[in-house]
């Protein structure tokens, strides 16, 4: 099974960050004792507690020192079995990375890293808000593959404005020469609750332009296919079937454990929504009050995540699978299904009965899954 563990502190906030961090980072030791307290409580969650993949996610998980890794490690190791293969993803900033945090991380079997690089170069790294400047951004890797880490995902994002895509290409091109097996990116998206959204709402800045995002996507997938990379997942690449395992387990619609602030539980049957709250909740926690809303899943809602996980990877939905969890796919879907497949956003795979987004298709994949949900 899967083990997500959350750490919710940033040494700086991006100004596209929507997700729940503090750059404060005074409740730092008693939120990595409340991790490994709900590790303890909630062992039982998942039916398997051997370990296929565990994910440190955040926030900036590379901000924890020796003792916050030997606890959570610690407390993992107690009340789990990892397996032997384990992937142990741990998502790090570029400004973090140096040979002695390496070899610490290396010391408690971490074995994969996600480096938010975001960009190469300056200006966009300044106009996002990044701790790190363009050096670093390449430097990291270069580090990382020099101590040993041969499984190496880097972060890039698309559609930050620019007069041209030229800073996009010259992205593209270094991310290519650091011949990592791995890069995931995303398009530059302004949420309500951030700097870029308040300065939307004063007008400081523009809308991203869809037809320039667009234009990104295609030259991200156009260029990371000529280069031997593999579109997994809209967002996700690989080379030689180097997919993140931790995150398939999610597409694939797998059981995991999620701890910490914010993080999600899932077992087939029913998810939990932890607080997203340092202070409330560490407060729950050492408490041993309720510290997350459960939701339990009807068959619409298990159709909907199907199609929800499933349709942005080149798995696609299968429709044996799909017909399984609703007893009949219902007829106002297969409209929408039937329609899609018209207009060639949609491809049917015969040999199994899945459908595909089509490179067209992949352009509006939120709204094309959102017109399949069964409401």
């Amino acid at each position: 099974m899967h083990l997500y563990i959350h750490i919710p502190f940033c040494s700086k906030a991006c100004h596209y960050c929507d997700f729940h961090f503090s750059t404060n980072l005074k409740l730092k030791s008693d939120l990595i004792d409340a991790i490994c307290i709900e590790i303890q409580k909630n062992h039982n969650y998942l039916k398997n507690r051997r370990l296929e993949t565990i994910y440190f996610g955040g926030g900036t998980p590379s901000l924890l020192n020796e003792e916050d890794l030997f606890k959570i490690f610690n407390t993992i190791n107690r009340y789990f079995l990892i397996d032997p293969n384990c992937e142990i993803s741990f998502e790090a900033n570029p400004d973090d990375i140096n040979l002695e945090k390496l070899k610490l991380w290396q010391k408690h079997g971490i074995n994969r890293l996600s480096i938010g690089i975001q960009s190469f170069d300056k200006n966009h790294l300044v106009y996002l808000n990044r701790s790190h400047n363009s050096d670093q951004a390449y430097s990291s890797v270069l580090l990382s593959q020099d101590a040993g880490f041969d499984n190496i995902s880097i972060d890039l994002i698309y559609a930050i404005p620019s007069n041209s895509h030229t800073i996009w290409y010259k992205d593209l091109e270094l991310a290519l020469k650091l011949n990592t097996c791995h890069i995931s990116s995303y398009c530059l998206t302004i949420e309500p609750k951030t700097v870029f959204g308040n300065w939307l709402n004063k007008n400081i800045i523009l809308p991203i332009e869809d037809d320039f995002a667009s234009d990104q996507f295609d030259i991200l997938t156009s260029t990371l296919n000529n280069s031997g990379f593999e579109q997994y997942e809209i967002s996700n690449f690989a080379v030689s079937k180097k997919y993140s395992k931790h995150n398939t387990s999610y597409w694939k619609g797998e059981e995991y454990l999620g701890v910490g602030p914010s993080a999600h539980s899932y077992n087939l049957e029913s998810r939990q929504y932890n607080i997203a709250n340092n202070t409330r909740y560490i407060k729950a926690i050492k408490n041993n009050t309720l510290h997350f809303e459960k939701e339990e899943l009807s068959i619409k809602n298990k159709f909907n995540d199907y199609i929800l996980t499933r349709l942005r990877t080149k798995w696609g939905i299968n429709l044996s699978e799909l017909s399984q969890i609703s007893g009949k796919i219902p007829e106002e879907i297969s409209l929408v299904i039937n329609s899609n497949l018209e207009n060639s956003f949609l491809e049917l795979t015969n040999e199994t009965g899945t459908i595909i987004l089509t490179k067209e298709g992949k352009l509006f994949a939120d709204k094309i899954a959102s017109d399949l949900f069964w409401i």
